[in-house]
C-alpha cells in the first residue's frame, strides 16, 4: 500500500511539472506574458504644467523609473519633454516594463536581415512618428540583439498592446503616438504578408509618446 501512494505521488509530481512545462511553451508561441520591454513615455505640454500619468495593464509591472506609486506618476511637465517630480529630480521619461497576457499577432509582419535591421528601424520609426531623438534611444536599446541575427521577423502591435497597457493621461494629451515593436530572431527568410503601417499623427497640442517592444523567443 505504502509503494503505491508512493508511485501515485510521483504521477501527480510528474503531470504538474509537465504542464508547467506545455503551458510555459504555449505561452512563448502565442506571445503570452512576454515582457513589455523598455516602454518609456515622453510628455510634451504646449506649456509647464502637472501631468498625472496612470497604466492600467493586464499584467503585472516588474520596475519601473521614477517608481511608479499606486495611483500613477504625477510630473510637472515641461514643452521639452523635461519632467520634474515633487522632490525636484528630473527626467526625460517615464520608464516601466511589465509581463503582460497579450495576444500578439505575428501573422504580418517584415522579414528583415539582421545586417539592414538599423536602416529598417530608421526609416520605420520616422513613419511611425517618432523623433529622430526618440527613434535614436529605441535603436540603441534593441539594435545589440537584433543585428547579428541570420534575420528578424519584425511587427508593430496597436490593439493587442494597447488593449493590454491602457495608457490614462490627465490633462488629455491631443496627440498620442505609441509604438510597440514585437520581434523574434530567425535563422532563416520566411514569406509573410507586409502590413500598411498607418501614418503618424501630427504632433498637434499636448503630445504623448511612447516607444517600447517584446522579443518573442522558443
Amino acid at each position: 500500500m505504502k509503494s503505491f501512494f508512493t508511485t501515485l505521488l510521483l504521477i501527480v509530481i510528474i503531470v504538474l511539472a509537465l504542464g508547467f512545462v506545455f503551458r510555459d511553451t504555449i505561452l512563448d508561441d502565442f506571445g503570452f506574458g512576454a515582457v513589455a520591454e523598455k516602454p518609456v513615455i515622453y510628455l510634451y505640454p504646449e506649456e509647464e504644467c502637472e501631468v498625472h500619468a496612470g497604466l492600467e495593464l493586464n499584467g503585472e509591472m516588474t520596475v519601473s523609473y521614477p517608481a511608479y506609486p499606486a495611483d500613477g506618476w504625477t510630473v510637472t511637465a515641461s514643452p521639452d519633454g523635461t519632467l520634474k517630480d515633487a522632490g525636484g529630480r528630473t527626467y526625460d521619461s517615464l520608464f516601466w516594463e511589465a509581463e503582460l497576457d497579450a495576444d500578439y499577432d505575428l501573422s504580418r509582419g517584415f522579414c528583415v536581415a539582421g545586417t539592414d535591421t538599423a536602416a529598417f528601424l530608421e526609416q520605420t520609426l520616422a513613419v511611425l512618428g517618432l523623433s529622430e531623438t526618440e527613434a535614436n534611444a529605441f535603436i540603441v536599446y534593441w539594435l545589440p540583439r537584433m543585428q547579428d541575427n541570420a534575420y528578424n521577423l519584425i511587427t508593430f502591435q496597436s490593439d493587442a498592446y494597447t488593449d493590454a497597457a491602457e495608457l490614462n493621461i490627465e490633462p488629455a494629451p491631443d496627440t498620442v503616438i505609441r509604438v510597440f515593436m514585437v520581434w523574434q530572431a530567425l535563422d532563416k527568410a520566411v514569406d509573410i504578408a507586409e502590413p500598411t503601417l498607418p501614418a503618424a499623427p501630427a504632433r498637434d497640442g499636448f503630445t504623448v509618446v511612447e516607444w517600447g517592444g517584446a522579443e518573442i523567443t522558443g
